[in-house]
């Protein structure tokens, strides 16, 4: 076979779906996607009706809206292809679990001030992280924990597809 021929592929030689589409990456995907949904309702909704009018609030509405945030970027770099977006998935799964676990434990041990006032009852349960995600039924603290361990799971097969990459956008030299 000379360097020109190319090989006939058979009909059953159709590219892999990519893992993250299927298994516990498709369900990764889609708890953070609601999750930032239901994040960024919460925080819109409490901004709008609340942050102004009742100082004690400011401070549970503006955690909600650092989780809806960095729920919606976790979101997107799980979805995204490529190492920059792998890595940004890492630094924003990373800073949740940091997040759950200094607010979960700080909301113990100072509750009063990671709750709001009781006259604003869509306040007064604290933020998404707050109890380490009680109002959220411990999903907070558990998925970041699961994302961490299928993002590492995942290393070799978003190293392979970037190196795929770059040798096929690589002209190949005449022999």
């Amino acid at each position: 076979m000379s360097a020109t021929d190319t090989p006939n592929p058979s009909p059953s030689a159709e590219p892999r779906p990519k893992r993250r589409r299927f298994g516990i990456g498709a369900v990764l995907i889609t708890v953070y996607a609601i999750l930032a949904i239901g994040a960024t309702s919460r925080a819109g909704f409490q901004l709008v009706a609340y942050y102004g009018a009742n100082p004690a609030a400011r401070l549970p509405i503006a955690l909600s809206a650092l989780s809806a945030v960095i729920y919606v970027l976790a979101t997107i770099a799980l979805i995204a292809p490529g190492r920059v977006w792998y890595r940004i998935a890492w630094i924003t799964i990373s800073f949740e679990l940091a997040g759950v676990i200094i607010i979960g434990t700080l909301s113990y041990v100072f509750p009063d001030v990671f709750v709001g006032p009781a006259s604003v009852p869509d306040v007064a349960h604290g933020t998404v992280w707050s109890g380490f995600g009680q109002g959220y039924l411990y999903i907070p603290v558990v998925l970041p924990i699961l994302g961490l361990i299928w993002l590492s799971r995942r290393r070799a097969v978003v190293l392979s597809e970037d190196a795929a990459a770059i040798e096929s956008a690589t002209p190949a030299k005449a022999a």
